[in-house]
């Protein structure tokens, strides 16, 4: 619900499209780094990705930019409170989808992201450590995107990729430098692949219902003990993801921005 009361009609979960992807489904990879500009992006944007890899054997990373701490529309909020509230629910969406890396939430605060050589370093250091093949995170190139949090988040994800794969940035890291393979960007403003994610949608959704804090603002949940209205949720998100796979001749699909030349 939004304040005054009105229905969501959208969910951030990205644009469809009518025409088919030319690229579907990478090859399982050995380990991914999901880079996310707040707690839930990461769920909305690529759950089923996330969890399909998971299943399959892939060591999955979560690095979570904000602190989430303006996800709220209660003005009086303890936003401290809200901090330590969406640190947890992130901690668990990434257990829903079965990752078993590292959740690293940086704690930048909400809308307030953005690019440097701080920021640079700190998300290139993770790269190098957790070492992804591939690495997932927002299409900075999106045409009028409105949070600002997303289009950095994709600048600092970008600029930190050719940081981590060069020696002669940040050596004080005291780690080799590492180029993962493929960069699947979310948001895309011109996506070309798409990714599978028949029979794991259901583990999307449970992740996302992990954040609860965001029933309000973002799922349209007014209620959190409201079974029909978590119910409705999870048909918004199949749905979307049934429109998403339609052209591409898959169930339930998810797409991005494929690149390769890193």
């Amino acid at each position: 619900m939004t304040p005054d009361g009105s229905d969501v009609t959208n969910l951030p979960l990205g644009d469809r499209s009518s025409v088919a992807m030319p690229s579907r489904d990478l090859p399982t990879p050995r380990s991914a780094l999901v880079i996310a500009a707040h707690p839930d992006d990461a769920e909305f944007q690529c759950g089923g990705t996330l969890v399909k890899w998971a299943v399959a054997g892939c060591m999955i990373n979560h690095l979570i930019l904000t602190d989430g701490s303006k996800g709220t529309w209660d003005p009086d909020a303890d936003t401290a409170e809200l901090v330590e509230r969406r640190r947890a629910e992130q901690m668990r969406a990434a257990r829903v989808l079965g990752s078993k890396g590292k959740v690293i939430m940086l704690g930048r605060p909400d809308g307030e992201l953005q690019p440097g050589l701080d920021l640079q370093d700190q998300v290139a250091y993770w790269i190098r450590a957790t070492a992804p093949e591939v690495v997932l995170a927002h299409d900075p190139w999106k045409t009028y995107r409105l949070h600002p949090d997303h289009r950095n988040a994709g600048w600092i994800a970008l600029d930190s990729i050719v940081a981590a794969r060069d020696p002669q940035f940040f050596p004080h890291h005291d780690r080799s430098p590492h180029r993962p393979s493929a960069l699947l960007l979310f948001e895309a403003e011109r996506p070309d692949h798409i990714e599978d994610i028949s029979g794991f949608v259901d583990a999307k959704v449970d992740a996302l219902l992990a954040h609860r804090s965001q029933f309000h603002t973002t799922h349209g949940i007014d209620d959190p003990e409201h079974e029909e209205q978590r119910e409705r949720f999870r048909t918004r998100v199949l749905d979307h993801a049934a429109a998403v796979g339609a052209a591409s001749g898959v169930q339930h699909g998810e797409i991005f921005k494929l690149i390769t030349d890193l």
